[in-house]
């Protein structure tokens, strides 16, 4: 069902899906115009980052959205860093001290380390290696902060005391992510990019990136200009597109 949105905004909402992002993107494969929003009041197959499963408890917010930036895929990294920027921005108002909010490379959203968001990022090429479509996957723990084997979880009500319910959080995510792609295009991504330093690890701070070959570790180096994570390694400093940082 179609329901209102933030301006220039399609919102279709649903009370259960199997997964958001699934249907974004037979929306975006089918030629669907951009600022298409898909919220789901529960997901069945909700899924994460490296096809985990996403834990989808009634009373959180799951939306997916759809943009089309017209760009080389080179940017895709870009915009993976907006939609973190985006989303911890959208959240501070609910936040006594919204100085806790972190983010995680590419684009978790952490309170004191604990896990409030999960953003997954898709993406489609032309033939001619221009972005087809972007879809931005949103999971946030808005009354419930499902438990999980590897990393420790929290919710806007463990935070603030109160939950707010997902159909007012959702058109502040629109809004938000209308608000920092205008920056970008105004500003350039540097606007972006300093926005997720501010928020992202301690300069020097230890991390272990998964990489699909095995596990590289190193000091925080900051994002490149293009975004990419930058770790001080016993090799040297290396730059990674690619990759989780671990919990």
């Amino acid at each position: 069902m179609e329901v209102p949105a933030a301006p220039g905004w399609r919102l279709l909402s649903f009370e259960t899906l199997p997964s958001t992002a699934d249907l974004l993107r037979e929306k975006a494969e089918a030629g669907e115009p951009e600022r298409l929003a898909i919220r789901a009041g529960q997901q069945v197959a909700g899924r994460g980052q490296l096809g985990r499963p996403w834990r989808s408890p009634i009373g959180n917010l799951y939306q997916s959205m759809l943009i089309r930036p017209g760009e080389p895929m080179r940017y895709l990294q870009e915009w993976a860093l907006l939609a973190a920027v985006a989303v911890a921005s959208a959240l501070e108002p609910y936040l006594p001290d919204p100085s806790r909010l972190k983010l995680k490379w590419p684009n978790d959203v952490l309170v004191d380390g604990a896990k409030l968001v999960g953003i997954l990022t898709e993406a489609a090429a032309t033939p001619e290696g221009e972005i087809a479509w972007i879809g931005f996957g949103i999971g946030i723990n808005l009354a419930i902060a499902p438990d999980l084997p590897d990393r420790a979880t929290t919710s806007i009500l463990r935070e603030s005391g109160r939950a707010p319910m997902p159909a007012e959080v959702s058109p502040l995510l629109l809004t938000a992510i209308d608000h920092w792609r205008a920056r970008r295009q105004s500003e350039g991504f540097d606007a972006v990019r300093n926005a997720w330093l501010q928020r992202g690890p301690e300069r020097g701070a230890w991390l272990t990136l998964r990489q699909p070959g095995g596990l590289v570790q190193g000091r925080f180096a900051g994002l490149a200009a293009d975004g990419r994570l930058l770790l001080e390694t016993e090799g040297g400093q290396r730059a990674f597109i690619t990759g989780e940082v671990a919990a």
